[in-house]
């Protein structure tokens, strides 16, 4: 663990990359397997959602077909949004148990949750139309993936 002159410990880069990286995978699989067995839409439908950020509205199903344009513009965006908030969340997390973090993680994942289909909806409105269960759920156990995986990315480098 890095340490800086005060004695608190530092963030670990290493660590804040992989935990967002991991995070992002679940949360992007769970959405993709979630939607279409839970709610009927389209597994293509999520990736669609979050490639409309940097693409427009005009991405947006219908029709939620697979495009692989499409497709890569969601992981870029999608990666790099996870990678963001996995170096916020190790400013929160710095120093925690795997236990504390992933229970803070939580936390983490629903205030996001809150944030995207709540605050940032007056620049992305479609978001509005996946205000669910899913969603919340998703954004929960991203949080908790989060947490756990930086927690223990900086133990095992500790």
């Amino acid at each position: 663990m890095n340490v800086h002159d005060s004695g608190r410990p530092a963030i670990s880069s290493r660590a804040a990359i992989w935990a967002g990286l991991v995070a992002g995978a679940v949360f992007m699989m769970l959405e993709m397997v979630m939607v279409p067995v839970f709610l009927g839409g389209s597994p293509w439908g999520p990736p669609r959602m979050i490639a409309a950020i940097g693409l427009g509205e005009s991405v947006l199903p219908p029709p939620a077909t697979f495009d692989f344009a499409i497709v890569m513009v969601a992981v870029l965006i999608h990666f790099a949004l996870s990678l963001v908030l996995a170096f916020v969340f190790a400013f929160i997390a710095k120093g925690r148990s795997v236990g504390s973090a992933a229970l803070i993680g939580g936390v983490f994942g629903l205030v996001v949750y809150l944030v995207n289909f709540y605050g940032m909806t007056s620049m992305f409105p479609w978001f509005e139309m996946a205000r669910n269960w899913v969603s919340i759920f998703a954004h929960v156990v991203f949080g908790v993936v989060l947490g756990s995986t930086y927690a223990a990315c900086t133990r095992r480098t500790a």
